[in-house]
């Protein structure tokens, strides 16, 4: 049930400027997209294995700028997995005690793919992403 490592992603305050120095060992940087639903920009760093996703904040209220409060030099926010099936996880996951962040309802993520986010401590204190493959 549990595939690939989507992403990393790194809260930062200029997710362009922060991507840019992948760009010197080759990879492949996407343009700045801004997420306003999940209230974030995000920039894609694609490397053969993963993506590092660069998220910064979009406006004030952001739960990235909460975070970036806490931890003024930016970090690691979250790991992403993909799921074949996001409501059949998300089913199975709350059977076994796990907390889905929000309403339980998938949002439309940066891929254009239904996304939930799981509380980090049901999962030793990391963020969980989930992304429909």
């Amino acid at each position: 049930m549990l595939g690939r490592l989507n992403h990393v992603a790194i809260a930062v305050y200029d997710a362009e400027r922060a991507a840019r120095i992948y760009g010197a060992l080759g990879a492949e940087i996407s343009a700045a997209v801004p997420l306003p639903e999940h209230g974030v920009i995000t920039v894609f760093v694609t490397l053969p294995n993963t993506k590092i996703e660069f998220i910064q904040p979009l406006g004030k209220t952001s739960p990235i700028a909460k975070f970036l409060e806490r931890n003024a030099d930016g970090g690691i926010h979250h790991i992403c997995y993909d799921v074949p099936d996001i409501i059949a996880a998300r089913d199975r996951l709350i059977k076994e005690g796990a907390r889905v962040l929000g309403d339980g309802v998938p949002k439309i993520g940066a891929h254009g793919k239904p996304v939930l986010f799981l509380h980090p401590k049901d999962f030793s204190g990391a963020l969980v992403e989930i992304e429909q493959a």
